[in-house]
């Protein structure tokens, strides 16, 4: 299977695909994978990230400026990407936190919430899906959602008994979750700051974060993408609401980040086809 190879992303918001397995994507796509981001929500009750665009126009037209945005990083990353309809549910704070709001994704069930993406797989046919692990990356309710309702799409996409209304069956081969911000990558760019005399943008939260051998052993798959970084953080810019060009995101610079850990990297969750680990390549054993 070396030709017509698809890559399904599912992201919870709009700037999740570019923060995370973005460079990846831009790889793949220069290599003429053709590469659709699934975003669940329309990040409606997200927090304006960035102080130049915390502007009471802005935050009133928050749906559509984000919407805009997506476009704009859609467009830099060169891929498909579509809608799946859900309202975001915010991050719930206290304690306890409060409910969390009436219909939004968090909320909803999973069997209702997975169905627009069965749908979307029966239709783009993706041999790969990436999401986020069981905690979400973290404990967002709606990162925990797309966890949960990719995982069940992956399984349910492929049997011809569940939502037969849905479209031909169409099973994925392999489904990946995202490891973006573990311990080892972020030592090793503080250490190349260090290195070089510059002020880390990581020294105090590793200072507290301690060393976690099992997780990093979750880790399988390590794609090669550094020359496809400067990609990455067109498109993270394009998220202005989120992502201030003078804040931490930037801190590092492009040449320090592809020194010091040059690849993006990913957990194979589940698999119907044969390939040897660890990885390099998220489409191993299908080329």
């Amino acid at each position: 299977m070396s030709e017509d190879l698809r890559l399904l992303h599912v992201h919870a918001h709009p700037d999740d695909e570019s923060s995370k397995g973005a460079a990846s994507t831009a790889r793949y796509v220069a290599e003429g994978v053709e590469v659709m981001v699934a975003t669940c929500t329309g990040g409606e009750r997200g927090s304006i990230l960035n102080p130049k665009m915390d502007r009471p126009e802005v935050l009133a037209n928050i749906t559509e400026i984000r919407r805009k945005e997506m476009d704009t990083a859609r467009e830099i990353l060169g891929v498909e990407q579509t809608w799946l309809g859900w309202v975001d549910s915010g991050f719930p704070e206290g304690d306890p936190p409060p409910p969390l709001p009436e219909g939004c994704f968090g909320a909803l069930k999973v069997e209702d919430a997975a169905a627009p993406l069965v749908k979307l797989i029966r239709e783009f046919r993706p041999q790969v899906v990436t999401t986020y692990d069981e905690n979400g990356g973290y404990p967002h309710p709606d990162h925990v959602m797309c966890h949960q309702i990719t995982v069940a799409a992956f399984e349910a996409a492929g049997d011809k008994d569940a939502y037969p209304e849905l479209g031909e069956p169409w099973q994925p081969l392999k489904l990946y979750y995202h490891h973006t911000f573990h311990y080892e990558r972020m030592k090793a760019l503080h250490d190349a700051m260090v290195a070089r005399g510059l002020e880390s943008p990581y020294a105090e939260r590793l200072k507290d974060w301690k060393p976690d051998p099992e997780n990093e052993r979750r880790i399988t798959t390590r794609v090669e993408c550094a020359e496809y970084f400067e990609v990455r953080d067109k498109a993270l810019l394009a998220h202005a609401t989120q992502i201030d060009p003078d804040g931490g995101w930037f801190t590092v610079p492009l040449e320090v980040h592809q020194a010091a850990w040059p690849t993006e990297d990913f957990e194979l969750a589940r698999s119907v086809v044969e390939s040897e680990l660890p990885e390099d390549d998220l489409f191993a054993g299908l080329r």
